[in-house]
């Protein structure tokens, strides 16, 4: 079942499909951190980074097929779709107010 999203993870969505580097990392609460398949980075210097190559970089795009909402924390199954990886995937945000805590991201 798709859950309406809360505002921050469906504009962080947006963001990520507009290719908006800027908006991407103003997303992340300060002391954010990612983690991608076990691989995590922590603060606007990694998370860009790691953007830079695998993310943003890659002109990726998410397709959402799924999500649920529980409390502050929020999954989305998306469709990903960029120069570096494709596939189904499920992005789990933590939520603290109008920011992203966190994002990890596994197999969908």
């Amino acid at each position: 079942m798709t859950e309406s999203l809360p505002t921050v993870v469906a504009d962080f969505i947006e963001t990520v499909n507009r290719h908006d580097e800027q908006g991407f990392l103003d997303a992340f609460a300060d002391g954010a951190f990612v983690d991608d398949w076990g691989r995590v980075f922590t603060g606007r210097d990694e998370i860009k980074a790691w953007s830079d190559k695998e993310f943003i970089g890659a002109t990726g795009t998410m397709t959402v097929t799924e999500s649920y909402v529980d409390s502050d924390a929020v999954t989305v199954i998306a469709d990903w779709r960029s120069t570096h990886a494709n596939g189904l995937s499920k992005f789990v945000f933590d939520v603290a107010a109008d920011k992203l805590a966190s994002m990890t991201i596994r197999e969908g």
